[in-house]
């Protein structure tokens, strides 16, 4: 059976004030009515049993995790120490499900990503696992099919096409970061670029050899920390090893330097919610443009984006071009152009010690 892991430590600022230290983007429910976190399990029903089941995450967020998931064994949520950006996560996650199953197979997925139908992306998931069978040494990614010319994803260049399978995948050329709105433009058009989806499959001890090969101070904390798994030892080994570790992301640590890497065309639908501005791709609009989620009247109100908890009506007149978010003690009333400064909220707030609004 396949292993899963769910790197669910973000703290989903831009989505402030509904994200908080304790309820961040990832245990909100802004679509349908499950969680991000519990509707990324959900997807993996069937797929992978419970016990296969790793959620990484920030240590404080552990408990309001088990009580979301409570199927998964509580020992399997694991809290990290310390921020340390996703390759120290994913090295973390391979040494626990290699400890279990050396021969394991496992895939690795962020918590806050809108995913589905979930049949697609299990036959998706299925496809990828087979390609990782035929060949123990192959790192598998997901790409999605560019609609836009997005500034704010990584994109994956795809090379020759992979024979025999039965879902388009490709050789990977190279990695690319967050291109400027010419260079994305570019990419869309060259027609063999995808949006870089963060979900990988692979060999647990394939991750654990790269990392030994392309980040080795790294991973010697890591081996530690792998050879304390199962002992009385494991929590204190983890904080004090992985908080040593100067944290990179998994496409610089492993990624852009690994030669036998493929990308598969995704058939399935995905959003990254990175901010409020995401909403009206989830639930749509008015005929004024407006999206709303929760109880709203509008009266002369264009383009705006109004969520509101617990019944609470919110009324606007004349507003074009905003987001309005109402929570029990914190409400937000943003320009819908300057999104990107909520993040500076929430630092502005960190420097005043308000902390009872984070």
């Amino acid at each position: 059976m396949l292993h899963a892991t769910i790197m669910a430590g973000g703290a989903g600022t831009r989505f402030w004030p509904a994200s908080r230290k304790l309820t961040p983007k990832q245990l909100l429910t802004l679509t349908g009515e499950r969680s991000m976190l519990q509707s990324t399990a959900d997807r993996l029903s069937g797929l992978c049993p419970p016990e296969n089941l790793l959620i990484v995450t920030n240590k404080v967020l552990v408990d309001p995790i088990a009580e979301q998931l409570p199927n998964i064994p509580r020992e399997s949520v694991i809290g990290e120490p310390a921020k340390r950006d996703t390759a120290p996560c994913v090295g973390l996650a391979a040494a626990w499900v290699a400890a279990k199953d050396p021969d394991a197979t496992m895939v690795v997925m962020p918590a806050d990503h809108v995913i589905g139908p979930d049949h697609v992306f299990q036959d998706a998931l299925s496809h990828a696992a087979e390609l990782v069978e035929k060949d123990p040494t192959r790192i598998v990614t997901f790409g999605i099919k560019p609609s836009y010319p997005a500034e704010v994803f990584g994109y994956i260049e795809a090379g020759a096409p992979i024979a025999g399978s039965r879902i388009p995948t490709f050789s990977v050329e190279r990695f690319r970061e967050k291109p400027d709105l010419e260079t994305a433009k570019q990419f869309v058009a060259a027609g063999s670029f995808y949006w870089n989806a963060g979900i990988f499959v692979w060999k647990a001890q394939t991750v654990l050899d790269a990392l030994a090969k392309f980040q080795p101070e790294m991973f010697a904390h890591i081996d530690k920390i792998r050879s304390a798994i199962g002992t009385p030892d494991f929590q204190q080994t983890l904080e004090r090893e992985f908080t040593a570790i100067n944290g990179t992301s998994i496409d610089y640590a492993i990624m852009e330097h690994y030669e036998n890497r493929v990308v598969v065309e995704a058939p399935f639908d995905w959003d990254d919610l990175g901010n409020w501005t995401a909403l009206p791709r989830l639930k749509g609009v008015d005929e004024d443009g407006n999206t709303t989620d929760g109880r709203h009247l509008g009266i002369d109100t264009e383009n705006t984006i109004v969520r509101s908890d617990n019944g609470h009506l919110i009324v606007t007149v004349g507003m074009k071009d905003c987001i309005v978010v109402h929570t029990p003690d914190a409400t937000l009333i943003a320009n819908r152009e300057d999104e990107a400064s909520i993040k500076k909220v929430v630092a502005e707030l960190q420097r005043l010690d308000l902390t009872e609004y984070l």
